[in-house]
């Protein structure tokens, strides 16, 4: 699951900064009110709320406000995350870790399964996401 995470195309240059595009490590489409922790790194440079933002559709989120959004992060979408940041093109070692809340699963009675995720690529700034079968989350 978590090498699909990061695809080949998932860093990209915008006019803003940059973008990272990150699928659902997991098996099944969660709320977005499950994810929390959202934390980017690029090149060992830490980015986290409130640069980092997620972008659902025509809104842009702070990484750390996910718990009060009602949509849901369907398992073939892209959760795109943001940065006013400007990356030089090239290859830039990308890391997110963040936490899932898998609300039908207990960890223990009356506390649901909390799992934290890790991952990380190698990514070219300089590619455009490619049109594929995913769809960003809006």
């Amino acid at each position: 699951m978590l090498e699909m995470a990061l695809r080949h195309d998932a860093l990209t240059a915008t006019p803003e900064g940059f973008e990272l595009r990150l699928g659902l490590p997991w098996i099944r489409s969660m709320p977005l009110a499950s994810v929390a922790g959202l934390r980017l790194a690029v090149a060992g440079v830490a980015v986290a709320p409130p640069e980092l933002a997620v972008v659902l559709g025509a809104r842009r989120v702070p990484a750390d406000a996910l718990q009060a959004e009602a949509g849901w992060w369907f398992i073939q979408d892209r959760l795109v995350l943001a940065a006013p940041r400007e990356l030089p093109a090239g290859t830039h070692a990308v890391a997110v870790d963040f936490e899932l809340m898998v609300p039908y699963l207990q960890a223990r009675p009356g506390s649901p399964l909390v799992l934290p995720f890790h991952v990380e690529s190698r990514l070219d700034a300089g590619r455009t996401a490619e049109p594929g079968t995913s769809r960003d989350v809006a």
